[in-house]
């Protein structure tokens, strides 16, 4: 995890952007690096997995014309390098970011088209001084903006590096707050700071001249895709997974995975072990009391594929972690797993700097029993008169339960 920040459109403090690199400096604590230039600034904090010695950023084009900072990995970028040195173009780093940067110099946004992986970018453009911002399809990597007076931008991984800039005012957005209320969470474009906005994923962004265009790149298809016997469609998935697995294993520094012994991080630890010369790290934590705790089936996965396991009980109901988890959310958000997550986040630091887990399998294989009612949902949209009614017969009934 890396962090990016910076402005365009208006002259650039360095003091205003050290203070917006500082406010993100957890995302990325192992350097950091600024681009100062005329009516535009970039702020990066790094994280080092890929080029340790030389995957500084910004990193700049050959003639030094645009330049770019990006949080996040790029999982084919061996691939994409290989192509463009065939078309002439120069490396200076064996960064898997110098790779996007020459990809856009070729295809502009439709450059996004040929990425596979995590990312949130900014590329700032020195001939026609525009400011191209992107997320990755699925959002995996945040990324936030405001329009600044005059016509500027400002722009970071976490509102708190926004709200460092002066012009931005600290209000909340009372319809982001009243989303959040129904929902569990804010919606984007939204967030909960009246001028502050989300890149929604699958989505890039230009400034140039104090206008913005926005336009999505990608989106979900939802039609049958193959038509084959159930078996070889089991084997083809497996076959995805597996190679899902590997190709996030590419990592200079040591790394593991979270283990919660559901089968999506199972999976991921399966196929990681797998894959590693080495016994994978898994890191889980057990919870008091104990009717709250899984870390059995935790121990059960790391000893079937040998893993080196770690393991922390902790108390399900203590508050301590609240402080801090305000702090990095940002905003309102409503899923208790942030408490756990955080839990075992803290006992994995000390000893791998990258993890992979199971976040998304509940949401594309089921995971939940209530994801089946979906197939239902028609049968549930009654007309406004009769679900007033049974609103009428329940409510006196559930006050009595």
């Amino acid at each position: 995890m890396c962090g990016i920040a910076g402005l365009a459109g208006t002259a650039p403090d360095r003091e205003v952007l050290e203070k917006m690199a500082a406010a993100i400096a957890h995302r990325g604590p192992d350097s950091e690096g600024f681009l100062v230039d005329n009516q535009a600034g970039l702020a990066f904090r790094r994280l080092s997995i890929i080029d340790v010695a030389g995957g500084n950023q910004p990193i700049f084009n050959e003639e030094e014309s645009a330049a770019i900072i990006l949080n996040g990995e790029i999982y084919n970028h061996h691939e994409l390098r290989k192509g463009l040195v065939q078309r002439g173009h120069r490396f200076r780093t064996r960064s898997d970011v110098e790779a996007v940067l020459h990809l856009w110099e070729e295809r502009g946004e439709e450059c996004l088209r040929d990425l596979r992986g995590m990312f949130a970018l900014a590329i700032w453009n020195r001939k026609d001084r525009s400011l191209f911002l992107a997320r990755d399809r699925v959002g995996k990597k945040p990324l936030y903006y405001s329009r600044l007076p005059g016509g500027g931008i400002v722009f970071g991984s976490e509102i708190k590096a926004i709200l460092q800039h002066p012009d931005v005012k600290r209000e909340p957005d009372l319809n982001a707050l009243d989303q959040f209320l129904i929902l569990q969470y804010v919606p984007s474009p939204m967030t909960a700071f009246r001028g502050v906005e989300r890149i929604p994923p699958a989505h890039w962004l230009r400034w140039r001249d104090g206008r913005i265009q926005i336009s999505r790149y990608w989106r979900l298809e939802y039609e049958e895709k193959l038509q084959a016997p159930e078996e070889e469609l089991k084997d083809e998935l497996l076959r995805l997974l597996r190679e899902a697995v590997a190709i996030r294993l590419e990592s200079e520094v040591p790394l593991g995975a979270f283990l919660s012994g559901g089968i999506d991080s199972s999976a991921v630890v399966a196929f990681a072990a797998e894959a590693s010369s080495q016994p994978l790290k898994t890191f889980s934590i057990g919870f008091q009391p104990s009717s709250f705790d899984e870390s059995k089936y935790a121990r059960m996965v790391a000893d079937q594929f040998a893993t080196d396991h770690h393991e922390l009980v902790v108390d399900a109901g203590a508050p301590e972690l609240i402080d801090d988890i305000v702090w990095h959310y940002d905003q309102p958000f409503g899923d208790s797993s942030a408490i756990p997550s955080f839990h075992v986040a803290r006992i994995t630091r000390p000893h791998v700097t990258v993890v992979l887990n199971g976040d998304g399998g509940d949401e594309s294989f089921a995971g939940y029993g209530r994801y089946q009612l979906a197939r239902y949902q028609d049968y549930f949209r009654l007309p406004e008169r009769i679900r007033l009614g049974l609103q009428a017969i329940a409510r006196p009934v559930l006050r009595h339960l």
